[in-house]
């Protein structure tokens, strides 16, 4: 499978994913699945429990065979993009290694893989910076808050210069206020870095102010019940929390989706 598309980041086509029940029977959580994502898209997800939203993302980064159909990642299968360390994964937990410091935590990767051939990218302290712990390189975890922590599992998962970037509700555990400013600084990087984004979460309203389009899956099986294009309704970064007329109207038309679902 290499006839790169260029510009695209992730297709799949007719894919389902799941699991074999232990009476040898397979179960879909993700069924005829078709997907593309262009190369630099940050991407939403949400939906209901149990539709797939994070089955998705393990698909991609190669953490769960799919069943049946295609799934390419950069024209490639997701084993092969996961050896070329294509993909990275930041999760709810910052699952940081509480006896080494910030800095020592970003360059995990590096130390305990083989770095990826591509050059270039920015340093694990332009990482820190950007966002936001810029002098706090030598402390410990248990020195930080929730969003610093956040921030630097974030930092650490870009130091290997991934292409994709999948992001399984990595605010979740945070108040409204910190997970604005780590949202706003979410972005900042995005658009410096160019990399692609994929982000599950459960808030309508981060979804809305993050992504370019947002896609609202529905379950039993997990299936896209609507995209919708966010591009031409953000007037500028922070337009949300001004309660812009038409980012609050699609906020409400999300919240309708999702009530079909």
């Amino acid at each position: 499978m290499h006839q790169d598309r260029r510009g695209i980041a992730i297709e799949a086509r007719g894919l389902t994913v799941g699991y074999s029940s232990p009476s040898g029977k397979s179960v879909a959580v993700l069924q005829d699945f078709d997907l593309e994502v262009p190369e630099g898209e940050f991407l939403t997800i949400i939906g209901p429990s149990g539709c797939g939203k994070s089955t998705l993302q393990r698909a991609v980064a190669d953490l769960l065979p799919h069943l049946k159909g295609r799934l390419a990642v950069f024209g490639s299968s997701a084993t092969e993009a996961r050896r070329r360390r294509d993909v990275s994964f930041v999760f709810q937990d910052s699952t940081l290694l509480p006896s080494r410091t910030v800095l020592q935590n970003v360059l995990l990767p590096d130390h305990v893989g083989r770095p990826p051939s591509r050059h270039g990218g920015l340093s694990a302290t332009d990482l820190l910076d950007l966002m936001g712990l810029k002098g706090m390189e030598g402390r410990y975890p248990a020195q930080l808050s929730g969003g610093q922590r956040q921030r630097v599992a974030i930092a650490r998962a870009l130091i290997s210069r991934p292409r994709i970037l999948l992001m399984d509700e990595p605010s979740g555990a945070l108040d409204e206020i910190t997970r604005d400013r780590l949202n706003d600084e979410l972005l900042k990087l995005w658009r410096q870095t160019g990399t692609t984004i994929l982000f599950v979460t459960h808030s309508i309203m981060e979804a809305a102010y993050l992504g370019q389009r947002v896609m609202v899956l529905a379950a039993n099986p997990g299936r896209i019940h609507a995209v919708h294009d966010m591009r031409g309704l953000k007037a500028s970064e922070g337009s949300m929390r001004r309660e812009q007329p038409e980012l609050v109207e699609a906020m409400a038309g999300l919240r309708r989706e999702l009530e079909r679902c």
